[in-house]
């Protein structure tokens, strides 16, 4: 009797033996896998001017680089002291890339056609403002610096001045 518990004993010890067995994955695989399921239109962390660096949370950090980016475009343009003819109230896009190297290039410039006619240096001053920005940080994914790309709106309102 003693035996033939054993004996069933040691049948089911290497019958189970099977379901603790793990499968063995490439390293090719598993990249594979892994590139699958990292969303590549998210950043871990987002550029920083040097103000921005104390935040740790995402979603603080990307507010105050965007804050930090139209103050100073704001305050860059306010010192212009700008006159319209016209009343103004449209959105200008500054659309640009930072390189993983915290570089910024790839400059466009969309504003309507009213904008353009009354404020004819506007490009240029943008186009300026963007160049003297601070030093910026770049964006990390997987603790990787990456390159990314941002559209800022900048709302420009003017009222026509009475005479």
């Amino acid at each position: 009797m003693k035996h033939k518990y054993l004996a069933i004993s040691l049948s089911l010890f290497l019958v189970s033996c099977q379901f603790f067995e793990t499968e063995k994955i490439s390293s090719e695989t598993f990249y594979e896998e892994e590139l699958k399921a990292i969303n590549w239109e998210d950043v871990d962390q987002y550029p920083a001017f040097s103000v921005c660096e104390e935040f740790t949370e995402k979603k603080d950090r990307k507010h105050c680089f965007e804050t930090t980016l139209s103050r100073f475009v704001y305050q860059t343009i306010g010192s212009k002291n700008i006159v319209a003819g016209k009343d103004i109230n449209s959105t200008v896009l500054l659309a640009f890339n930072i390189s993983n190297s915290g570089e910024i290039s790839n400059l466009n410039i969309e504003m309507d056609t009213v904008i353009e006619k009354e404020i004819p240096l506007l490009r240029q001053w943008l186009a300026e403002c963007i160049d003297s920005l601070p030093q910026v940080a770049p964006a990390y994914k997987r603790g990787i610096p990456v390159n990314t790309n941002f559209t800022l709106p900048l709302v420009i309102k003017s009222d026509k001045p009475t005479n």
